[in-house]
């Protein structure tokens, strides 16, 4: 039986990614800190360890009683705006920890380690942005990104490590978490409507994206280090349709049945047009048609309904806070 570690298996994606290596008849180890996770997210069968990556001797010691064949690494705290205001803690959770794993792997001789890098490694280049597109990333989140992306690929040149990188951009579904006040604004928009509070939007809601709902995006993540065209190759990964925040705004007000007013902020520093071309996906992985934005934010809705409203908890270690939008001090 193949076994792979999935760290972040508690959050977001990494646990629907777990779930389909399960599925797959993987054995199935999870790490996460629990800073974003929740263990009821982790699927059954799966053994959840408690602990983070930058604790390198814990790194080491589950590398040597498990000897994966694959690492799947998704643990990140992944706000692009947040993180001008916490660089240091962005790049030692984002770029140091990565190498903590990347190392371990390179000494167990992990088969495959396929990582989940952003579109945030564009940064403002013309959309859609294409693999072959040079990176320009325009905030520490995608530089530390890019830096692993690039760290990969002088791993496998060195010691032969193969990996795979997949850059995917705005997902949304159940699992997301909710609380979260920095990030994943289909989850912010929910939990703000559940409360009866309106929806924050920064500037004048007209930047576009392409909201790419969980399915479109776990089941190829696990599945891509048995394809082998995959390997050592980077994909952009997710929705082809993009829309403004204020469309997705009103898309999500009807799918949880509730009208709510739109509270405009002060524009922030972001990128305002981003969404990625996937002819490089569908070409290596055969690709179906996609969940559209308005089922996927129906499947999502139910979930919400059931998950409850989430206290939105505020990160308590900002480094600079110059700048800091004032949604973001609010209580």
């Amino acid at each position: 039986m193949l076994k792979s570690l999935v760290t972040g298996g508690a959050g977001f994606i990494g646990s629907h990614v777990a779930r389909h290596l399960l599925q797959a008849g993987q054995g199935v180890v999870v790490l996460d800190d629990m800073s974003g996770g929740f263990p009821d997210h982790v699927p059954p069968g799966a053994q959840l360890v408690r602990g983070t990556i930058l604790d390198h001797a814990l790194l080491g010691q589950l590398f040597e009683e498990h000897r994966f064949d694959y690492v799947y690494h998704l643990a990140a705290y992944a706000a692009e705006g947040l993180s001008h205001f916490i660089k240091r803690f962005n790049y030692e959770n984002n770029l140091v920890g990565s190498v903590n794993l990347i190392n371990e792997s390179v000494k167990h001789n992990v088969k495959c380690f396929v990582f989940t890098s952003s579109i945030a490694v564009y940064g403002a280049l013309k959309p859609p942005m294409r693999e072959d597109d040079m990176p320009h990333p325009e905030d520490p989140y995608g530089i530390a990104k890019l830096a692993v992306e690039q760290d990969l690929r002088t791993t496998h040149e060195m010691f032969g490590m193969p990996y795979v990188i997949f850059r995917p951009h705005n997902v949304y579904g159940e699992h997301q978490n909710l609380g979260d006040r920095y990030r994943n604004v289909v989850g912010i928009f929910m939990n703000q409507l559940m409360q009866g509070k309106p929806l924050t939007v920064f500037g004048d809601g007209l930047q576009t994206r392409a909201f790419s709902y969980i399915d479109d995006v776990a089941p190829w993540i696990a599945w891509s280090p048995e394809i082998q065209l995959a390997r050592n190759e980077t994909f952009n990964i997710g929705a082809d349709e993009e829309c403004s925040v204020k469309e997705l705004a009103e898309a999500t007000m009807e799918a949880l049945g509730i009208r709510g007013e739109l509270r405009h902020l002060p524009a922030r520093q972001e990128v305002v047009h981003a969404y990625a071309d996937h002819t490089k996906a569908r070409r290596v992985f055969g690709m179906g048609p996609r969940v559209s934005l308005k089922e996927g934010l129906g499947r999502m809705a139910v979930w919400a309904r059931g998950a409850g409203i989430r206290k939105s908890q505020r990160f308590e270690s900002i480094e600079i806070d110059r700048g800091l939008p004032s949604i973001w001090k609010e209580d």
